[in-house]
C-alpha cells in the first residue's frame, strides 16, 4: 500500500505515477474519497462515543425529569452509536479495498513507457571480450543448436514426456540437466550465504492473504494457481512466503536483513498463449534461488543497486554474455517502484531473454503485511522489502547455448565444473 498521508499531502505525485506507469488516475481519486469517507465515518462514530460516555457518568447524579431526559438520550445515542459503528467498519473496509487497487509510486527516473521501453544501462561480455555467439560481431561458422535440441542430445532436457505426463509447458530434467540445474543452484547459495544471506526453504502454498499483501492477487491474479477446497495458492517465487515470513511483526533492521529462498515455482502463464512453446523457456514449473532483504526505507535504494551487483557476479561466474535494463514503468508490477532486469543472450534466437530481475518495492508490502521497525524515536514505520533472482531453470538455456561446440557437446563454466563431478565439457550420448 502507498502511504496515505502522501496522498493527502500531494495526491498530484500518485496521479503522475499512474500516468507514468499508463493507467488509469481513477483508483487514486476513488482512493481519495474512501480515505475522506472513512475519517468522516469514524468522526461521527467517536463523537458519538464520547456523548454516550459524558451521558454515562452523569447519569448517577439526576434524577427526576433530568434522569428521564438522559435516559432516552441514552438510549437513542445506543443506536445511533451502533448505527455508526456499522458505517465506520463499512467505510475502514472500502478504503482498505480502494488502497490496495492504487499500485506502488514508480521511482524518480524510471523510464515512461511500456514492455518496449527499458532503457539498455550497460552489456557485458565474458572474459576475453568476444561478441556473442551467433551476433553480427561473431557469427557462427556452424549451425546453431537451440536448448532444446541440445538438452536432448546430452541426454538433459525432455519436453515430450513432460507434455506426456503433464501437459504443454511441463518438462522433465534428467542425467547431466539435473546435475546442471542443482550446481548452478548451489553455486547461487553458497555465493548468497558468502554475502551473509540466511537460506530458507519456504512453503510453497499460501494463504490469501500471504498472496494478497505481496501483491500478486492484483493484475497477476491470472497468472496465480489456486486451490479452492484448501484456501491456498501455489507460488510463483519465493519472493511471497519471504515477504510474509515477518507479517504482522515488528523486527530490528539496524543492518538489511536479508533471505535467500530456495524453493519449486508455479505460474500458469495465462497471457503467453503461443509464445516461446518450445523448451524450458516459458514453463509453469521450475526451480529457483531468490534474494530477498528487509531494510529500512532509506537504505533501500542502495540495497537495489546491491541486490543488482549479485546478479551479475552470478552471470558472470557462468559465462555468459548479458546486459542489464532499466524496466519502464508501464512494464512494473504493482509493488514495485523500480525495477532491473538482466538479460542474457540466447544465441539461436539472436536476442537477449530475460533470466533475472531485481525489484525495489520500498514500503508498498510492508505495509500490506504490518511488517515494520523501530526508528529512532521509539516509533514502529513500514520497512522497505527488495526482492531479485539469483538462478533459476531458465539459465540453462543461455548456458548451453552459449557454451555449445560444433558436434553438439557443451563447455562447462569452470565454476559450475565442481558440481559435476569436475567434468568440463558434456557431451551428447
Amino acid at each position: 500500500m502507498i502511504d496515505l498521508r502522501l496522498l493527502r499531502e500531494d495526491p498530484e505525485a500518485v496521479r503522475a505515477s499512474q500516468r507514468i506507469r499508463g493507467e488509469s488516475q481513477e483508483p487514486v481519486d476513488a482512493l481519495l474519497a474512501a480515505d475522506e469517507a472513512r475519517r468522516a465515518a469514524f468522526a461521527r462514530f467517536e463523537a458519538l462515543r464520547a456523548e454516550q460516555k459524558q451521558l454515562g457518568k452523569q447519569m448517577p447524579k439526576a434524577s427526576g425529569d433530568e434522569r428521564a431526559t438522559l435516559l432516552a438520550r441514552t438510549k437513542e445515542l445506543a443506536v445511533q452509536v451502533k448505527q455508526t459503528e456499522a458505517a465506520a467498519s463499512d467505510a475502514e473496509a472500502q478504503l482498505r479495498r480502494a488502497h490496495l487497487a492504487v499500485p506502488n509510486l514508480v521511482a524518480d527516473g524510471v523510464p515512461a513507457g511500456g514492455e518496449d521501453d527499458y532503457v539498455v544501462l550497460r552489456e557485458v561480455r565474458p572474459p576475453g571480450g568476444d561478441a556473442p555467439l551467433g551476433s553480427p560481431g561473431r557469427p557462427a561458422d556452424f549451425p546453431l543448436r537451440d536448448h532444446l535440441e541440445l538438452g536432448e542430445l546430452l541426454g538433459a532436457i525432455d519436453t515430450d514426456r513432460g507434455a506426456k505426463v503433464s501437459g504443454s509447458r511441463f518438462y522433465y530434467l534428467t542425467g547431466v540437466g539435473v546435475l546442471l540445474q542443482l550446481g548452478l543452484l548451489q553455486l547461487a547459495l553458497a555465493q548468497a550465504v558468502e554475502y551473509g544471506f540466511t537460506p530458507v526453504v519456504p512453503p510453497v502454498l499460501v494463504k490469501p492473504e500471504s498472496m494478497e499483501g505481496t501483491g500478486f492477487l492484483g493484475a497477476h491474479a491470472s497468472e496465480v494457481y489456486y486451490l479452492p477446497d484448501d484456501d491456498l495458492y501455489l507460488v510463483g517465487t519465493s519472493e511471497v512466503p519471504l515477504a510474509a515470513y515477518h507479517a504482522g511483526e515488528i523486527i530490528t533492521v539496524d543492518a538489511p536483513r536479508r533471505y535467500l529462498g530456495w524453493s519449486t515455482c508455479f505460474r500458469r502463464e495465462a497471457g503467453s498463449y503461443g509464445k516461446d512453446v518450445r523448451g524450458i523457456l516459458r514453463v509453469h514449473q521450475f526451480d529457483k534461488v531468490e534474494m530477498f532483504s528487509y531494510c529500512r526505507p532509506e537504505q533501500a535504494a542502495e540495497e537495489h543497486l546491491r541486490l543488482l551487483a549479485w546478479e551479475e557476479e552470478m552471470l558472470a561466474k557462468v559465462e555468459v554474455p548479458y546486459r542489464v535494463i532499466d524496466t519502464a514503468a508501464g512494464d512494473l508490477g504493482s509493488s514495485a517502484a523500480r525495477k532491473y532486469d538482466c538479460e542474457a543472450w540466447v544465441p539461436s534466437q539472436g536476442r537477449y531473454r530475460e533470466v533475472t530481475s531485481t525489484s525495489n518495492c520500498t514500503t508498498y508490502q510492508a505495509r500490506r503485511l504490518g511488517v515494520r521497525y523501530r526508528d529512532g524515536d521509539g516509533r514502529t514505520q513500514a520497512v522497505a522489502t527488495l526482492n531479485g533472482t539469483l538462478a533459476t531453470t531458465r539459465w540453462l538455456i543461455p548456458i548451453l547455448e552459449n557454451h555449445q561446440r560444433p558436434d553438439g557437446s557443451v563447455l562447462v563454466p569452470k565454476a559450475l565444473q565442481p558440481y559435476l563431478g569436475g567434468r568440463d565439457v558434456l557431451e551428447p550420448r
